[in-house]
């Protein structure tokens, strides 16, 4: 319950945001990197709080490039036994110690989703948000998965979940 109360304290007025999942292992000279950075700038210049789960490789970069383009940026980052230190970029952060109230922080305040290359911990999310829209209990939101070459295969498993029901 603390985490809960702490994160809706912290991230009470961050305004409407964008949360984008994607891998803390990119290196900044990877073409992702660039490309969440570019997008994180994008982003911001419609008007939207830039949120990530606060850590290194594309969470970095959407952040990092939401504050080069003057926009607001906000991390929800977890504890974990191998510490992954929040990025630079951020206006706001809070630390959860549970992975469940940490999605829950990354869906409340969100427009929209973006979906960038990552493992297990992304694929996690994405699937929560689906699970979320498809039992209605949050709005329809926009999911864009960006990167198709590397979500090719997952993409043709999501088709066919969705035309069997």
């Amino acid at each position: 319950m603390r985490d809960f109360l702490r994160g809706f304290r912290t991230l009470h007025f961050v305004g409407p945001c964008v949360t984008v999942f994607g891998s803390a292992r990119i290196q900044r000279d990877d073409a992702h990197y660039d490309l969440a950075r570019k997008m994180g700038a994008a982003i911001a210049r419609l008007g939207f709080t830039v949120m990530t789960g606060g850590g290194p490789g594309i969470m970095e970069a959407a952040n990092r490039g939401a504050k080069e383009a003057g926009g607001r940026s906000v991390g929800c980052t977890i504890e974990l036994p191998s510490e992954q230190p929040a990025n630079a970029y951020l206006d706001r952060c809070v630390r959860m110690h549970y992975f469940f109230v940490r999605k829950a922080l990354l869906v409340k305040y969100s427009y929209a989703f973006v979906v960038m290359p990552g493992g297990a911990g992304t694929l996690d999310e994405l699937f929560e948000v689906l699970t979320l829209i498809q039992t209605a209990k949050i709005k329809n939101f926009p999911i864009v998965i960006m990167g198709t070459d590397y979500w090719k295969e997952l993409i043709g498993f999501i088709d066919k979940m969705a035309q069997r029901g």
